[in-house]
């Protein structure tokens, strides 16, 4: 099969596309064929290695895994002689978790992972796009900040993956969502539920005035310093960025003072709650309160122009890489 892969860390010119060999499923997993997977600015991330956080996971020198990709849609074609949960022909989609690996034509996943059927009425693009940020946003939001019907919250970075999955779930939960972003792409986020939208290029959100229940940083862009200032007395600010500052606010704030700083680590949580997840999704998504956002679709050969377009900031939704299995 071919696939994306990277032997050191770098701009988008260090991704290359190889013939590896086909995994073959062991006795509890299945053999997904990937129509379509998702680069995400967790990819990105994990591809540049600029981070001290990141290689932490990637590794210090040089890449663990040599194929990125966690998020994929596809069709199940072999399964291990265990597998119970699933047969031949299924159309799932779900997230490999640490592994990576889901940018390539297959991908091994255990039946007991993040794994579930596709939502009905959507094709492979549309489920791996709307699944792209919920298993983010979703414990964030539900988990984390507990958010009520009636709240007020803010998304900071509304357009982007996770945002836009935390702008949706947000209005399903009942509350009112103002969402911050550019100016192109203002209408995007109006376009997902958005009761408000604030341009960034315009206004600093975090100017005293209009208070709010939740702060939800999922561009990482902000702080908690400047954002409490927006925050109601027992309001919670939540960065989807890990730095010692985040981290160190998260445990004070948990024993001192009204307002608190969130940090979670949504990727590290277990298969099984995130295959939980992934059913809710699907039930969100038939009854029409989750739609997909697609910036762009790059052939599996074009992965370097599709990590440049994340690398850009300007995508608005999610940038996907489809397959052409007929082309082998």
């Amino acid at each position: 099969m071919k696939a994306v892969t990277y032997y050191k860390y770098g701009t988008p010119e260090v991704l290359g596309i190889e013939d590896v060999q086909t995994p073959t499923p062991g006795d509890k997993d299945v053999l997904v064929k990937i129509h379509a997977t998702v680069v995400t600015a967790t990819d990105a991330i994990f591809r540049a290695g600029d981070l001290f956080f990141s290689r932490m996971f990637t590794g210090p020198i040089k890449p663990k895994a040599k194929t990125l990709g966690g998020e994929f849609a596809g069709e199940i074609v072999a399964v291990g002689k265990d597998v119970t949960r699933f047969s031949v022909g299924d159309r799932v989609f779900g997230d490999t978790g640490p592994a990576l690996g889901a940018h390539a034509e297959y991908v091994c996943v255990g039946e007991d992972g993040a794994l579930a059927v596709m939502p009905t009425g959507v094709d492979y693009a549309e489920a791996v796009a709307v699944l792209d940020g919920v298993l983010t946003a979703l414990p964030f939001l539900r988990d984390n900040a507990r958010l009520q019907e009636g709240q007020e919250i803010l998304i900071n970075g509304a357009a982007g993956s996770v945002g836009a999955a935390a702008v949706q779930l947000a209005k399903h939960f009942g509350a009112r969502v103002t969402g911050v972003c550019s100016t192109a792409k203002l209408e995007l986020v109006k376009a997902l539920g958005a009761d408000e939208v604030i341009d960034y290029t315009k206004e600093d959100f975090t100017r005293p005035g209009r208070t709010y229940d939740v702060v939800f940083d999922a561009a990482g862009k902000s702080s908690f310093s400047r954002s409490k200032r927006v925050l109601k007395s027992g309001g919670v600010y939540l960065s989807t960025a890990p730095s010692p500052g985040i981290l160190l606010q998260s445990f004070w704030t948990r024993r001192f003072g009204d307002k608190r700083a969130v940090i979670a680590f949504t990727g590290l949580r277990p298969t099984t709650d995130k295959a939980m997840d992934l059913r809710f999704l699907t039930q969100l998504t038939e009854a029409g309160q989750m739609k997909p956002a697609i910036d762009g679709r790059y052939p599996l050969t074009e992965a370097a122009e599709a990590h440049r377009r994340v690398d850009s900031g300007r995508k608005q939704g999610s940038v996907l890489i489809t397959m052409d299995h007929n082309a082998n």
